[in-house]
């Protein structure tokens, strides 16, 4: 069952101050142990390509997987594999993980460092690319890319949006990417139109961000490339809120972005296709928002995949005092953590340490029926019915009810006054169905 929704999103406060410092870069540390999980994407886990012993080279895959859904893992830094054993994901899932010593030398991998002529090549071969590369969705989900820029001969593709809403409170590493690489998002850009000739391409930038719209207005040289200023509210950067605020067009229930004539790709994701082909180097790298009260610097930091969070905190001027509440990722879709003991993979988009001030967690109380999850659900969904239905184990009604279109966005958890986990109920049951259906 699904609503109309008369207020779709919210607007909870902004917090991104981070947003005017430039990005900073740091390596890891000599000697640091770098924790490469196989498990870094939606789809199939890898396998370990190397062993117990293997010197290993900067851009070296470490883990790969024949199945048609999966992403390669590639080394980060050079040294030997000091381990490979289970480790806790950011996440929260358990995935086997190679683990290597950083010698500090970054000696790069001989694949490293080939540019790539994707205009001489076949479209298969572009996209074999950028499996090779390990590229996935960099805005959280981490769907394979050279899966998602495959779709069916059937489905034309008319528009290709590069997702630059960044709408979740305290994240700006988006903002900071338009900023300081707009070139590069540019190159990116011409290589999905390349492989969508009959497609236009589509910037979509909140209008809180001013100045990267105006920038990369400046950078457009193609007559099918535009910048679109939109809304700013939450959620607006997902996807198919996005396509319905870019094109009118609403993707069906159970449905893809592929089925309305759109591709949709995250902003640093289309920067990694420009590093892939016009430099050669495998996706290594993330650009991480750094925040919260108890945080010394906050900031955007320029991160290697397999770093420890724990290394990261050193790395950037430690902490003002002990964190009440450890988010990786945002605060509306993030993870919740007890230790930073954890690594830095594919997904990661924030690292939120916050103190007790800033993560007041109100106590539950009975829904009164109100109707204000349902009037600002982006999806239309009834969440008060289906935070019902998850907490009875009523699976067939949850689903009647359309409970796995849920994008598990957090935006009825935030709006509800009696402070239900409506959120984290649905998300449970959501995830046991998912499960079960794969």
């Amino acid at each position: 069952m699904r609503i109309a929704s008369m207020k779709r999103g919210i607007h909870p406060p902004e917090n991104k101050e981070t947003a005017l410092t430039p990005i900073k870069y740091f390596f890891p540390r000599n000697g640091a142990e770098m924790v490469y999980p196989m498990l870094q994407h939606i789809g199939a886990p890898c396998q370990p390509t190397v062993e117990v012993g293997d010197y290993v080279e900067v851009g070296q895959k470490v883990g790969d997987c024949a199945a048609a859904v999966s992403s390669p893992v590639h080394a980060t830094v050079s040294g030997p594999v000091r381990d490979i054993r289970t480790v806790i994901t950011p996440t929260g899932r358990r995935c086997v993980a190679v683990v290597m010593e950083n010698d500090g030398k970054y000696r790069d991998h001989p694949a490293c460092n080939q540019p790539v002529d994707y205009i001489q090549l076949p479209r298969e071969k572009i996209l074999a690319h950028i499996r090779e590369c390990g590229i996935v969705g960099m805005g959280g989900a981490g769907f394979p890319t050279h899966v998602k820029l495959n779709p069916p001969p059937e489905k034309k593709i008319d528009t290709v949006i590069v997702n630059a809403a960044e709408c979740e409170p305290y994240l700006t590493n988006d903002h900071r990417v338009m900023l300081e690489e707009p070139k590069r998002i540019m190159l990116g850009l011409e290589i999905l139109l390349h492989l969508f000739p009959e497609a236009r391409g589509v910037i979509a930038v909140e209008n809180n961000k001013p100045d990267a719209i105006e920038l990369l207005g400046k950078m457009i040289e193609s007559p099918k490339v535009t910048v679109m200023a939109v809304k700013t509210r939450y959620p607006q950067g997902a996807e198919k809120q996005l396509i319905q605020t870019c094109m009118k067009r609403e993707v069906p229930s159970g449905g893809f972005p592929m089925d309305v004539g759109c591709i949709v790709q995250n902003v640093d994701t289309v920067i990694a296709l420009h590093r892939a082909f016009h430099r050669g180097r495998p996706l290594m790298r993330k650009i991480m928002t750094i925040a919260g009260g108890a945080v010394n610097n906050p900031g955007n930091y320029k991160v290697r995949f397999g770093m420890s969070y724990r290394d990261i905190i050193e790395a950037i001027g430690g902490l003002k005092c002990d964190p009440y509440k450890i988010i990786i990722g945002g605060p509306m879709m993030g993870v919740s953590h007890y230790t930073f003991d954890i690594p830095v993979i594919k997904t990661s988009s924030a690292f939120l340490l916050f103190t007790e001030k800033e993560s007041k967690v109100h106590p539950e109380r009975a829904c009164f029926r109100c109707g204000k999850c349902v009037e600002h659900c982006p999806v239309g969904l009834m969440p008060l019915e289906l935070n019902k239905f998850a907490i009875a184990d009523h699976y067939d009604r949850f689903r009647d009810y359309n409970g796995l279109d849920c994008i598990e966005c957090g935006c009825c958890s935030y709006i509800c006054p009696a402070k239900r986990h409506l959120t984290q109920s649905i998300s449970t049951i959501r995830r046991e169905l998912l499960a079960a259906r794969s």
